[in-house]
């Protein structure tokens, strides 16, 4: 039986991640370097760290992790001033159903609490039951950590979670935590062997709520 809701952040709740892919390009301009697309995909679900680490290990260059990080936040922070961030389709009614059903609600993302206050609106934040941030785990997605310490923190069983994703680190995550997990895809569809690891791929959130009353 279902008692909890494990939701990612990025990309799954929130239409960040594009926001992110133009955050690291901004960056990468004062190396004469652009992120292909292609690469980024290998991001998604992970820490911006990681994802800093990754271009090192990429373009064969270093950076100051510190200072980038600080930069990146200060460019998110300039696009969400000016644009904002848009709620992926169905959020609210997602989270509305859960809320009058009395499911537990936790967000397991890979980002700090600092990104997590600068993209995500208070009145959504207020919404859940508790949160797990990157910078609370030593292993980020695909590792299974994240998802195990929201059912700690929620006080409720693996087999009585559900986890919603939308990359394949987190998909892989979930599978490792023994987690049933739902893919609403996002930049990325899934490959086959993430495919077979999921509980289903559904087009939007609001789909959810059709699975949780089938089951």
């Amino acid at each position: 039986m279902i008692k909890a809701v494990i939701f990612d952040m990025d990309g799954l709740m929130i239409d960040s991640e594009e926001i992110s892919y133009t955050c690291y390009n901004s960056l990468l301009e004062k190396e004469n370097l652009t992120l292909s697309k292609e690469l980024y995909t290998q991001f998604l679900g992970k820490s911006v760290e990681n994802g800093f680490h990754l271009i090192e290990k990429n373009y064969h260059i270093q950076i100051d992790i510190e200072q980038a990080l600080m930069d990146f936040r200060e460019i998110m922070q300039r696009i969400v001033d000016e644009k904002g961030v848009a709620l992926k389709k169905g959020l609210i009614e997602l989270l509305q159903y859960l809320q009058e059903h009395h499911y537990q609600t936790i967000i397991a993302t890979s980002s700090n609490l600092i990104r997590v206050h600068q993209l995500l609106d208070d009145k959504v934040f207020e919404r859940f039951d508790d949160i797990v941030c990157g910078d609370e785990v030593t292993k980020g997605k695909p590792d299974p950590e994240i998802f195990l310490k929201a059912c700690q923190k929620l006080g409720v069983e693996p087999n009585e979670a559900l986890v919603l994703e939308d990359s394949e680190a987190g998909i892989q995550a979930a599978y490792n935590a023994s987690i049933p997990v739902i893919c609403i895809p996002d930049m990325k569809y899934p490959e086959t062997p993430y495919q077979e690891m999921t509980t289903r791929i559904l087009d939007s959130l609001d789909q959810v709520i059709d699975f949780l009353k089938e089951n």
